[in-house]
């Protein structure tokens, strides 16, 4: 009986983070909508992928979401000097079988949801989340309390240099114009 190798291409991505790669890859990671992020060793009890990543001295924080991993590396070194080894490593991972997460992805619930925040979800879906998981990031809907809207950055927007402008000129303008009774400002938490 022959054994079937599995071929996983992928390809690199900059985004405004200079700090932060994407790789794409050939096949779904995750399930649609839901990202995993590794800001640290501590964090990838779980995920054995990042968990090796993080044995690379270069690699600062690791970040799962649909059909890509984004690595952030450190300042001191370039991609020049790392990006085919973390490519080849996540390559050879993938290649193997394994699992990048050893649980299941966690189950949606929560409270129920006001009118406000059903509309401010709807508009970080379809207006803000395709242009931040095109650079490799994430943003997801943290709370709305007294006209505030906290957001989560998540992958390479956490850290990155515009992510300050994309938040403020960006997000925060698109809410005032669609929500103007509602929204006053946008801030985003660690």
């Amino acid at each position: 009986m022959q054994e079937t190798v599995k071929n996983v291409r992928i390809y690199l991505e900059s985004n405004p983070n200079p700090n932060s790669m994407k790789f794409v890859v050939s096949e779904m990671l995750v399930p649609t909508g839901m990202s995993f992020d590794f800001p640290d060793p501590a964090s990838t009890r779980e995920a054995p992928l990042a968990q090796e990543l993080f044995m690379y001295p270069f690699v600062d924080r690791v970040f799962y979401m649909s059909n890509f991993v984004t690595v952030t590396k450190k300042s001191d070194v370039e991609w020049l000097e790392i990006q085919n080894t973390i490519r080849d490593h996540i390559k050879n991972f993938l290649e193997s079988g394994r699992f990048i997460l050893d649980k299941k992805a966690p189950e949606e619930g929560g409270a129920e949801e006001t009118d406000q925040i059903k509309k401010i979800k709807s508009i970080l879906d379809e207006y803000i989340r395709p242009a931040v998981e095109q650079d490799g990031g994430a943003i997801s809907f943290h709370s709305f309390e007294n006209g505030i809207l906290k957001v989560i950055l998540q992958g390479s927007c956490s850290g990155c240099p515009s992510s300050t402008i994309t938040l403020k000129a960006g997000i925060e303008n698109l809410f005032k114009r669609m929500m103007p009774e509602e929204v006053q400002s946008v801030e985003a938490i660690a």
